[in-house]
């Protein structure tokens, strides 16, 4: 989206949503001293290398916090298959998207012009809060952060009706969808009464 945006403009686009993402820029460099030290993508990509399945294993309970959330909020089954998609990826793709982590989305994230909005967990531990969505925010002009609680990085499976809730008040569809709940049960209620 950052990319897009940032090299095409917005003449199709009406609004932007970013969720738990990537930019602004991940790679901790001399222009980027927040960023995360490149020792430790060189350290997934070598994890990767050695044995994918295991780390997958590892990544995805850390993509949603499993020991914290797991049996509440995910079950052991959708990280299952959450894990199946990710063996069944390509292996070069997998390691190759490691690189991709470390782009520089600064400068497109300075020429967003539409309204944004961002969506992160205060709890994610695969990009945290403070190095990704809060830079966003402030790095898109007019943007909105909007802070789930205890959210880690999977939290459109988590915290799903917390994240549909943002999206629909940010789309401004929100009152429509109440109205429109309103107007079945409304219709409902007249049908038994018959």
């Amino acid at each position: 989206m950052a990319r897009y945006l940032g090299r095409y403009g917005a003449e199709r686009v009406s609004k932007a949503v970013f969720i738990s993402s990537v930019p602004p820029f991940l790679l901790k460099t001399a222009g980027n001293p927040e960023g995360v030290d490149g020792s430790v993508f060189e350290g997934i990509k070598s994890a990767l290398a050695a044995d994918r399945p295991a780390f997958l294993s590892a990544f995805l309970r850390d993509f949603y916090n499993f020991d914290l959330l797991g049996g509440k909020l995910i079950s052991e089954q959708a990280v299952q298959a959450n894990w199946n998609v990710g063996a069944g990826a390509s292996a070069k793709g997998t390691l190759d998207c490691v690189s991709a982590w470390g782009t520089d989305f600064r400068k497109d994230l300075s020429l967003i012009d539409v309204p944004t909005l961002v969506i992160h967990g205060d709890a994610d531990r695969i990009l945290p809060l403070a190095a990704t969505g809060a830079r966003t925010q402030q790095a898109v002009k007019g943007a909105r952060l909007a802070v789930v609680k205890d959210g880690p990085h999977g939290l459109t499976w988590t915290h799903a009706g917390e994240v549909n809730g943002e999206l629909l008040k940010f789309l401004g569809l929100e009152n429509s969808l109440r109205e429109e709940k309103t107007a079945s049960r409304q219709m409902a209620e007249s049908t038994q009464k018959l």
